[in-house]
């Protein structure tokens, strides 16, 4: 996993690749809206696609559908630590002749994120009423966040069931509130439903690297205890 590039970093990197004013650039809407920023300083136009429902990040069929003559790049986000599909999204570019403009600058393995994946690992182990992150075969995730979907009718009960947690003293955080695409500033009308779906459903819970065991369990027992009060719609 690396470090994600700033917009103004990123919008470098896509004009340095080739990007002009007026091309397409395929995006993720779920998550920040950083990189649509640097396609649009970039002079390019923003393409938004779906994400893969098990890591959250872009998916490669999307990718594929939404090319058009009009398309010079696909931007892959790395989404809370799990890394995008890039073997299939490399050979995507390759055969439809698009720039690769990563999002992440390399770097190795630390520590930190030797502890955080153990700590994600335990709290896999012992959550039994929300749906743990799921890591593709082949692929690292290195749980710059723990984002868990909650049962139930979506985000109504994923508020409820946050609010409790608090309640509890457990730290846990919508990570993305509104799609880009659904941003004024950068609103498209595009159906994209995972991307809802995973904003309506997901939490993230606390995994840091300096965490006890006690925090993590205390974390999972807040979690299992509110199983029976949502139920699946």
């Amino acid at each position: 996993m690396g470090q994600e590039l700033p917009a103004d970093v990123l919008q470098h990197a896509l004009t340095s690749a080739g990007v002009r004013p007026g091309d397409e650039v395929i995006v993720p809407s779920y998550g920040t809206s950083e990189v649509v920023q640097a396609v649009r300083r970039a002079g390019g136009l923003p393409v938004y696609v779906d994400i893969d429902p098990d890591t959250f990040c872009i998916d490669p069929a999307a990718v594929d559908v939404a090319v058009t003559s009009r398309t010079a790049a696909v931007v892959p986000v790395h989404q809370f630590g799990h890394r995008a599909e890039m073997t299939r999204i490399t050979e995507l570019a390759e055969r439809r002749g698009l720039l690769l403009v990563p999002h992440a600058v390399q770097q190795s393995s630390s520590a930190e994120t030797v502890k955080r994946q153990a700590n994600a690992a335990f709290l896999t182990q012992r959550l039994s009423d929300v749906i743990t992150p799921r890591v593709a075969p082949g692929t690292e995730h290195t749980f710059l966040q723990y984002v868990v979907r909650v049962p139930g009718n979506g985000r109504p009960d994923r508020d409820a069931f946050a609010r409790t947690l608090r309640s509890k003293g457990v730290r846990c955080q919508v990570p993305v509130q509104t799609p880009v695409h659904r941003m004024p500033p950068f609103r498209r009308d595009v159906w994209l439903p995972e991307t809802e779906r995973a904003a309506d459903e997901c939490l993230s819970l606390p995994v840091e690297a300096g965490m006890t065991r006690r925090e993590l369990q205390r974390v999972a027992s807040a979690c299992n205890a509110l199983g029976g009060l949502l139920q699946p719609a």
